[in-house]
């Protein structure tokens, strides 16, 4: 019968007790590249914002000095002038009132024509849904519009406006795949206890489909919110402006003031950021429900 000597022992032991360290000591390099990327993506995105935000504090002698240079003061005034050569109050009034109104009707409408395309009750719901995928590559037809709104005397009206976004496709697929995930046994459950059409999608599918409304809420509004070109050739009349249309009085003849346009550009991101982050923990889900289940 063979016996180990203490050395072989305390060396197998030791071999034993380091093994499972070793493992964890060894460098994870797919995990470092991750990191690595999206650090890079991070300073892509964040740059210009943070730029923006360099910019809005600098003085205008400072900034045409060196442009790209961090700020050495925090030149407040900025701010307080852009709300006030802007006219903000009314033009911020404007925007908001156009994106609440837009949005809220949108929602509505997109809910149901979405409910009956994802439940197949509609005929020819595949070539619908195929037609929304398609008008999202779709370039906007702007001269038949433009003639539409000229015949409906709705041109340079508020209302004629606000109609260019009760159509978005975006919305309307992102509502379809959600409410696809819905199970089926709640349209039977609802018709066997008398529920109508109307009283169905409104007290069970909309609380239902919370997550894909505000992921729509959410991108709609930013769109309305950032619109520029719409009401460049649709509102000539400064009372009716929204607030991104504003910004053209600090571009002059011989330059721009691009101090105070950095703060007013900085003031109009606040409302969609609080909207954003009041809505954020339902966006995930909305974006994503649907994408196994089709």
């Amino acid at each position: 019968m063979s016996t180990i000597s203490p050395t072989e022992l305390q060396s197998s032991v030791t071999e034993i007790v380091e093994k499972p360290h070793r493992k964890e000591s060894k460098i994870n390099w797919w995990r470092i590249v991750s990191y690595i990327v999206l650090l890079i993506f991070a300073v892509m995105y964040l740059g210009p914002l943070l730029m923006l935000v360099n910019t809005s504090l600098k003085t205008t002698p400072e900034f045409f000095k060196n442009a790209t240079a961090l700020t050495t003061t925090v030149h407040l005034d900025n701010f307080v002038e852009a709300w006030e050569k802007a006219d903000f109050p009314r033009l911020l009034l404007n925007s908001i009132l156009y994106t609440a109104v837009s949005t809220t009707l949108y929602i509505i409408m997109a809910i149901f024509v979405a409910f009956p395309i994802a439940r197949g009750s509609v005929r020819g719901h595949k070539f619908l849904y195929t037609l929304f995928v398609i008008a999202l590559f779709l370039p906007a037809a702007l001269i038949p519009q433009f003639q539409l709104i000229l015949r409906l005397g709705l041109y340079n009206n508020p209302v004629g406006y606000m109609l260019f976004f009760l159509v978005n496709p975006i919305g309307i697929i992102i509502l379809v795949g959600y409410i696809r995930t819905l199970p089926r046994e709640l349209d039977e459950s609802a018709a066997m206890d008398g529920c109508g059409y109307f009283r169905f999608v409104m007290q069970i599918i909309i609380p239902l489909s919370r997550p894909a409304i505000a992921t729509v809420i959410v991108l709609h509004a930013i769109g309305i919110w950032n619109e520029l070109i719409l009401p460049t050739i649709y509102l000539t009349s400064k009372e009716y402006f929204p607030i991104t249309r504003g910004l053209i009085v600090f571009q002059g003849v011989y330059g721009s003031d691009w101090p105070t346009l950095a703060a007013a550009v900085m003031m109009i991101t606040v409302p969609m950021l609080v909207l954003f982050l009041v809505l954020q923990r339902y966006i995930i889900s909305g974006l994503t429900a649907g994408a196994v289940k089709g």
